[in-house]
């Protein structure tokens, strides 16, 4: 029978001792890594998912934030757009208001005027104690304007009225506003120069039609627009036109 002496038995226990504690040390190391290793790759995969998604934000944000600059720029240019062409169409008026001949008669600030022909003639009329044109006005003056870009040498006398009713005063400044809604109205859509114009302002002193009717009051509240060349050629056909009065409208200048 063989003998262990104490000391040999106690180093055997001490080595089996030491054995046992590395195992378990790398038992326990290997599950706690299968345990942690799905968590950490799914925190990687989370981590590169919220990666993902905040450039995705980013950019979305970015295109986003382009668009509505891009949307807030051509608003901006808009808007100036509609102010310069405000601004011009105030401008053309303002011009047209300043430069336009202004004269009781032709024969006095034209001195060949025997040599002008009449090649259009556009008549429309006004309501009562009104200088606003209306949309029939309006569509006279567009066939009437029309002819304007091709004609050669010509002006035009643009010739303002009112009926019987108030003082001559009232009535020839009422038949000079009338004659410069005309005037502004061609001179802005037509570019029409503002020396072209002849601007006479009748007032109550010439009469179209009897003043003692409303039919003929309402003719008398007109403004006539004779176009005029000193060519042979004036590079328009003659024409005439005139709109009808305004119906309906009380009698009186």
């Amino acid at each position: 029978m063989t003998r262990i002496s104490r000391t040999g038995f106690a180093a055997a226990l001490a080595v089996a001792a030491l054995s046992l504690v590395f195992t378990t040390g790398c038992t326990t190391k290997n599950y706690v890594r299968s345990q942690t290793q799905p968590v950490v790759q799914k925190t990687n995969e989370l981590d590169d998912a919220t990666a993902t998604n905040n450039r995705a934000i980013h950019d979305v944000d970015t295109r986003s934030q382009a668009g509505i600059q891009q949307a807030q720029n051509s608003a901006n240019q808009a808007s100036q757009n509609a102010q310069s062409a405000t601004q011009a169409a105030g401008t053309a008026q303002s011009t047209a208001q300043e430069a336009v001949n202004r004269a009781d008669t032709l024969s006095g600030v034209i001195a060949n005027l025997d040599n002008y022909k009449q090649v259009g003639d556009v008549s429309v009329t006004f309501g009562f104690n009104k200088t606003v044109l209306t949309k029939a006005d309006k569509d006279q003056l567009d066939q009437f304007g029309g002819q304007l870009a091709s004609a050669k040498s010509y002006i035009l006398e643009v010739t303002g009225g009112t009926d019987s009713v108030g003082s001559k005063e009232y009535n020839y400044d009422l038949s000079d506003r009338r004659a410069m809604a005309v005037v502004q109205y061609l001179a802005a859509k037509y570019n029409v120069p503002a020396h072209k114009f002849y601007l006479v302002g009748l007032g109550k002193d010439v009469e179209v039609d009897s003043n003692k009717t409303a039919a003929g009051r309402a003719k008398n509240r007109h403004v006539e627009i004779q176009l005029l060349s000193n060519t042979a050629d004036s590079g328009v056909a003659p024409t005439q036109s005139s709109a009808s009065p305004t119906g309906g409208a009380p009698s009186g200048r």
